[in-house]
């Protein structure tokens, strides 16, 4: 009885350790991401993709996925770029283009600033301006669903960007979400792209492998942007560890940043909204 008894708890043991293993295989977690992080080396898609693999069976109904890791598509629906006319944010008089935005009263006081802090990411350098809504027929309702996610554009009405307290609660994920809101694809994504990185077939998730497709996209007469808030990171969906994207010509250059906007972010914002003539607004 007493080896039964014993046997038992060394499988209960076992079991234990087995899923312990499990929930920190590449499949949720990319491995050496807890080292980026220590290094400060890691981007706004290494904390989004984190958090969304970590939630992923609940992010999105049954009538919506994400592509690319993060963003929104419902089905039936045309999603594959967002240049057109069609889903850009109006833009106002006075040359700015003002989002109204509702935010969840779920959030606290210190979400909510957080919140307004990568807003201000967006329209510092650019001619956006979020307002809370009051009339607004379109506007983004901000929501603390799981995982970080957004739609491409604006679609028309009321639109949700999840920002999931507080594993995307950071001024680079916020920030990235509402680019995509205003209508930007990954920099990866873009058409040329593979004059500038090379994409590491073998070392990526095979069921994240459409992740790294490409689009059509205008890229607007500007260079290729390593640095860009809406690139991934060079071990983005990584398997083994090893680097999923890497950058033709340098070893050197570092993919992707986690806090704020590159310059050409920027200069991308007020070239797709023609705001203005000059690219520093």
């Amino acid at each position: 009885m007493d080896r039964i008894i014993l046997l038992c708890l060394v499988s209960s043991w076992l079991s234990a350790v087995h899923a312990q293993k499990f929930l920190i295989s590449p499949k949720w977690v990319p491995r050496g991401f807890k080292e980026r992080e220590e290094r400060g080396d890691g981007t706004a898609m290494d904390e989004i993709i984190k958090a969304n693999e970590f939630h992923s069976t609940r992010i999105i109904d049954g009538s919506t996925s994400l592509r690319e890791g993060d963003i929104a598509v419902s089905a039936g629906r045309r999603s594959k770029t967002c240049f057109a006319r069609s889903c850009l944010w109006s833009k106002s008089v006075d040359g700015h283009v003002y989002i109204a935005y509702n935010l969840s009263p779920e959030y606290s006081e210190m979400e909510e600033k957080v919140i307004k802090k990568g807003m201000e990411t967006i329209e510092k350098g650019t001619c956006v301006r979020f307002v809370p809504r009051t009339h607004q027929r379109d506007y983004i309702d901000i929501q603390p669903k799981s995982g970080c996610w957004s739609y491409l554009g604006a679609r028309g009405g009321r639109q949700t960007v999840s920002l999931q307290a507080p594993d995307c609660l950071r001024t680079g994920v916020i920030a990235h979400e509402f680019m995509h809101a205003l209508g930007f694809v990954h920099e990866q994504s873009r058409f040329d792209r593979d004059n500038y990185v090379t994409i590491m077939w073998p070392n990526i998730w095979r069921d994240r492998l459409r992740n790294f497709e490409k689009f059509k996209t205008d890229s607007m007469n500007l260079p290729y942007d390593y640095g860009s808030i809406m690139h991934f990171g060079m071990y983005a969906y990584s398997q083994d560890g090893e680097p999923t994207i890497i950058p033709k010509n340098s070893q050197n250059i570092k993919l992707g940043q986690a806090l704020t906007l590159s310059h050409i972010d920027k200069m991308k914002i007020n070239r797709l909204y023609k705001c203005g003539d000059k690219d520093d607004y």
